[in-house]
């Protein structure tokens, strides 16, 4: 009996191994079938190269997302223009209080603020900067600093050709139908202020900031960089650290602004930099040096144009500290390595480029041609 028993037993064992073995077996066939299910679905990642092959500089895009803000890099249908007139009338001899663009005619002048109602105010129209029974009052914010915005993209366009190159800028880059464009920003005032219960956060560690892609790094590295010429540099160019003094710290608020910038043009480090070699210019890629100007151009747009405007604006107009907007890589890129894919608007609108000195010729009419031309 005892053996029986015992023989009993055994089989029992073997079978419940034998059992646990295919239980086993099935989930993970029906994990691997999720798994291909999953894969499946996945959306295909496109890369292209940007570097010498083995280097991994390749750049990274889900064809969903370019969809997705497909229309946001798209421009509107030029206005209409009517032929170059050389009797046409300047703008400063028919209006008051012309105090820019004043070197248009009445013609040109006026297509110029029609395309503003579409880039700026497409609902509001001319009433959003102009009081329309008295056109020349300054009574408006909006046309103060319309007049300063017309200034600064004519400045852009003129003196920071070594970013925009003959591309160039124009109020639709920035606004795209908009009258407050997105990617503008305000400097945290409150970000190095002590808490109250914890350590100093040193302007970092806050959850949920957008600007450095919701990292422990600062939160508002564009006040120190893109107002302040703060150093960016800081990556050794050596093996060990040598002469190299910089900080920890002081590596955090360049790898933040790092990742704004790669954010705003929605590329990897490796649009500008060889990351092995972070340090070595020889080793970039030519934007790189776009990028030097265009973070020096920002600066001057900041301190020359924005900041001083400031005090024109209305309090809801400003940051909860008062604070005013400012301009940064985001404000024209909108996630774009190119604003608009680097599609130029200034072919339709020369005005913007700078002062308008050459006007296209009249064309001659063919009078003598006309004269013995068959009818038809």
């Amino acid at each position: 009996m005892a053996h029986l028993v015992g023989a009993g037993v055994s089989g029992t064992r073997a079978y419940g191994h034998a059992y646990g073995r295919t239980s086993l077996w099935l989930v993970m066939v029906a994990l691997g079938f999720g798994a291909l299910l999953l894969l499946a679905g996945c959306e295909r990642t496109d890369t292209v190269q940007r570097g010498y092959r083995g280097l991994s500089m390749t750049q990274l895009y889900k064809p969903s997302a370019l969809a997705s803000t497909a229309a946001l890099h798209s421009i509107p249908e030029p206005e209409a223009s009517d032929p170059p007139d050389p009797e046409a009338p300047a703008i400063k001899d028919v209006f008051k209080n012309v105090q820019v663009m004043n070197d248009l005619t009445v013609l040109e002048f006026s297509r110029l603020m029609q395309a503003l109602s579409t880039w700026v105010a497409p609902e509001e129209g001319c009433e959003y900067c102009h009081n329309p029974k008295k056109l020349d009052s300054d009574e408006k914010y909006t046309k103060v600093v319309a007049r300063r915005m017309l200034q600064m993209t004519r400045h852009i366009n003129t003196d920071w050709k070594d970013h925009v190159a003959s591309t160039g800028v124009t109020c639709w880059t920035c606004h795209r139908g908009q009258a407050v464009p997105t990617g503008d920003w305000f400097a945290r005032l409150g970000a190095n202020a002590p808490p109250k219960m914890i350590g100093e956060k040193a302007g970092q560690n806050t959850a949920g900031v957008k600007t450095n892609g919701n990292t422990a790094l600062p939160v508002d590295p564009l006040s120190a960089f893109l107002v302040s010429d703060t150093q960016i540099r800081i990556q050794g160019t050596q093996a060990l650290a040598g002469e190299n003094r910089h900080s920890i710290k002081q590596a955090e608020w360049s790898y933040s602004l790092m990742i704004y910038m790669a954010k705003s043009l929605g590329v990897n480090c490796t649009y500008c930099h060889n990351t092995r070699a972070l340090a070595r210019w020889e080793e970039s890629t030519p934007q790189r040096s776009t990028a030097w100007y265009g973070i020096r151009m920002v600066r001057d747009l900041n301190n020359a144009y924005l900041i001083p405007l400031q005090p024109k604006f209305p309090p809801n107009r400003l940051s909860a500290e008062g604070d005013g907007p400012k301009v940064g890589c985001e404000t024209c890129h909108k996630g774009a390595y190119k604003p608009l894919y680097g599609v130029t608007m200034l072919n339709d609108y020369p005005e913007l480029r700078g002062v308008f000195k050459d006007r296209p010729a009249v064309p001659a009419v063919p009078i003598a041609a006309a004269a013995t031309t068959p009818p038809r």
